[in-house]
């Protein structure tokens, strides 16, 4: 019988010949997940013979990577501030970025906790998840448009346990929201023509694309929930907008047309201008 050690070392070649990137780290989650361990304890177990129900296992999660499947498809999930969501075709992965804003409206932003919270283009609920379990008196709305999306929020929300004060709703935007929240919040597709081209075969060839670009410019989807949100904020609500690069001078101006005040610009890990944060 095959030794994990050596399953993990011919898997590790078969995708770096493949030039997939972060082979190893690759080739480390599928086979922990194919043998429900942690991944660092594959280290602990190099010598351990393979079955051949879990080669097959192992064997399925490479060729999909091999094809550049992202990670989180493969594995069924991704972690996302401190909870495990389902993750699969039917929406974007959730990414790094988003979480960080997450984390700096619970530890940095925010200073009260917010009783209502809406978020515009939920997709997989990572974001309205993430906040219901971290301000547990805190009820809220997530928007889609997709059922396919809003079907993997609800199975997420009810894994995470918060589906009873979360309400899903498909909505074009904000076309069917009623109510005030004291807190907006969305990523919404913002890629430009331009970048939609260079743009990896992880997310080209498998992450929906209306989930992703956002016009000539990036800001077709910007501009329309700056300016339609401002009705749906208490007095001191705060709306917060996961943006691309260049973004923020032009937002800044339709915030102030709209009436925003205290309009802030927040740099992501990277240093690059990434989120837009305005009062009404």
């Amino acid at each position: 019988m095959i030794s994990l050690l050596e399953v993990l070392q011919k898997s590790t070649q078969f995708l770096q010949e493949r030039e997939v990137p972060h082979a190893k780290l690759s080739a480390e989650w599928i086979l922990a997940e194919a043998l429900q361990l942690k991944r660092l304890d594959l280290y602990l177990q190099y010598e351990r013979p393979l079955r051949e129900d879990e080669l097959e296992i192992i064997r399925d999660g490479i060729r999909r990577r091999s094809k550049r499947e992202p990670l989180q498809y493969i594995l069924g999930f991704s972690e996302f501030y401190g909870v495990n969501l389902k993750t699969d075709l039917r929406t974007l992965i959730p990414r790094p970025e988003t979480e960080y804003l997450v984390e700096m409206l619970h530890t940095s932003i925010l200073n009260r906790n917010p009783k209502r919270i809406l978020d515009l283009g939920t997709g997989c609920g990572a974001i309205v998840i993430a906040l219901l379990n971290t301000f547990p008196n805190a009820e809220a709305v997530g928007v889609d448009f997709s059922e396919n999306a809003l079907s993997l929020a609800a199975e997420n929300a009810d894994t995470v346990g918060v589906s009873s004060r979360l309400q899903l709703l498909q909505s074009d935007w904000l076309q069917s929201v009623q109510g005030q929240f004291d807190l907006i919040v969305s990523n919404p597709p913002y890629l430009t023509d331009q970048e939609m081209e260079t743009l990896g075969p992880e997310v080209i060839d498998f992450e929906p694309w209306d989930a992703l670009h956002g016009g000539s410019d990036g800001l077709d989807f910007l501009r329309l929930l700056l300016e339609n949100s401002y009705e749906f904020l208490v007095d001191g609500g705060l709306i917060a907008l996961e943006t691309g690069i260049n973004h923020h001078d032009p937002l800044k101006d339709k915030a102030q047309q709209v009436g925003y005040t205290s309009i802030q610009s927040l740099q992501d890990l990277d240093k690059r201008e990434r989120f837009f944060l305005a009062l009404r």
